[in-house]
């Protein structure tokens, strides 16, 4: 089969290379792509936030699949038009990529199924934002409703910040920001995979976003991630399949919109037990890089049963029981003011290293020379027999790449990969989409 993949960045590069090893998989194309996943597919130039011209050029390609990777493209509604064009799509609708799209909605469709979520109170109003937050306290968690590229949220114990970053939002035309009771303890991603009936789950993983080792620093898109995770609780993919995917799944088929794609549960895993942070409508950016890293089962087919809702037919999924850890190379200035145009050296000497692989992210080729391009611009992945391997692989890889004022994480995985009997209870940061959690957070109890 020939798939297109639509996106530019970590993710996509990862989607691509598990694609690109599936011998189901005779054609791959990307629009608008990165030199990394130049190396494996055929790129195409074209608007991501364009249905129309993105369900043309499928069309004109003759593809079987179209995989749509960052979430913007799904809110403005390019699976729509792909599936309009007759070609099979893997990636929910604009109405159902609301559950992303807009905080609010989430809220509502959570509570209509049932789900264990945070308290919460939608506002249009700086007034109604002051009533909220004395009403929950201290964290204050406010969040902007629409998408905000992951940085739409502010955890705080500043009354004044809060309100000021509420101003923000409802400044923006139609604005409005929700404000949460504040959820204690880690963060878990986990991808569920839907037909829009039946659901899938993959592996949990956990992000860092905080900068700078410790969850020190400002909020990022995401500086590293691993996976598995020796210190979560058993039998929690169970829990969230049984209380989280399967009632929102049918609750979006209920409501008429339903749900096919990857449902990313955000999930805290707070001293009441857990809770949902949030949903996204795509696959999470950099814990795909460590899931995908781990996944046996060819991808081109469990995408395919998604986008045909035939998920109940697809066997069991494969896993290799190793540990996957990736690191995030940044750009100078980020995430602030992110530097464009340095050179990078030794990402092919990092690449060539046993267990090591290198997902482009803010690439370009300027004069055939690589240069950064963008904010977090590689992902260097290791995989090893222990979480401990993985974590050296991958540092191994970082330290043959040069980029003039890079900065990555020395911490990634490290609590983590610690033997057992002298893990802490959190053995890691906070994710999701919580700027100012990671350190903030209290540890679970």
């Amino acid at each position: 089969m020939e798939i297109l993949v639509v996106g530019t960045g970590a993710r996509e590069h990862a989607l691509v290379r598990a694609l690109a090893a599936d011998p189901a998989v005779t054609g791959l194309h990307a629009a608008p792509g990165n030199p990394g996943i130049g190396e494996l597919a055929t790129l195409h130039q074209v608007d991501p936030l364009d249905p129309v011209a993105v369900a043309a050029l499928a069309t004109r390609l003759g593809v079987d699949l179209v995989v749509v990777g960052p979430e913007a493209p799904l809110v403005a509604g390019v699976a729509d038009a792909v599936r309009a064009a007759g070609i099979a799509v893997f990636g929910p609708s604009a109405a159902a990529a609301q559950l992303e799209g807009s905080k609010a909605f989430a809220k509502e469709v959570m509570a209509a199924a049932g789900v264990p979520t945070a308290d919460s109170r939608t506002c249009t109003t700086i007034e109604q934002v002051a009533a909220a937050l004395a009403e929950f306290g201290a964290p204050h968690v406010v969040k902007e409703d629409g998408l905000a590229a992951g940085k739409g949220v502010v955890v705080t114990d500043d009354t004044d910040a809060a309100l000021d970053h509420a101003r923000a939002c409802l400044a923006r035309p139609g604005g409005s920001v929700v404000v949460e009771d504040y959820l204690d303890g880690p963060e878990v991603s986990l991808f569920v995979l839907s037909d829009g009936t039946d659901v899938v789950p993959l592996v949990p993983a956990q992000d860092f976003k905080r900068i700078f080792d410790g969850d020190a620093g400002p909020n990022t898109g995401g500086m590293g991630a691993y996976s598995p995770l020796p210190w979560a609780p058993d039998g929690l993919v169970d829990e969230v399949v049984e209380t989280v995917a399967k009632p929102t799944i049918a609750e979006m088929a209920r409501r008429g919109t339903p749900f096919s794609g990857v449902l990313y549960c955000g999930l805290a895993m707070t001293s009441r037990g857990m809770r949902v942070v949030e949903f996204n409508a795509r696959f999470g950016d950099p814990e795909t890089q460590v899931v995908l890293a781990r996944l046996r089962t060819p991808l081109a087919g469990l995408l395919v049963a998604c986008a045909t809702g035939s998920l109940s037919t697809f066997g069991p999924l494969t896993w290799d029981d190793g540990a996957a850890v990736t690191v995030v190379i940044a750009s100078a200035g980020y995430p602030a003011r992110a530097r464009s145009g340095d050179r990078l050296t030794g990402v092919a000497q990092a690449g060539a290293l046993p267990g090591v692989h290198v997902l482009h992210a803010g690439t370009a080729l300027r004069d055939d020379v690589l240069v950064s391009a963008g904010g977090r611009v590689l992902t260097v992945v290791g995989t090893g027999p222990t979480l401990s391997a993985a974590r050296a692989t991958a540092y191994a890889g970082v330290d043959r790449i040069g980029l003039d004022g890079g900065q990555h994480r020395s911490d990634i995985a490290a609590r983590a990969a610690q033997p057992a009997e002298d893990q802490p209870v959190d053995p890691g940061p906070s994710g999701g989409d919580v700027p100012d959690a990671g350190a903030d957070r209290a540890d679970a109890r």
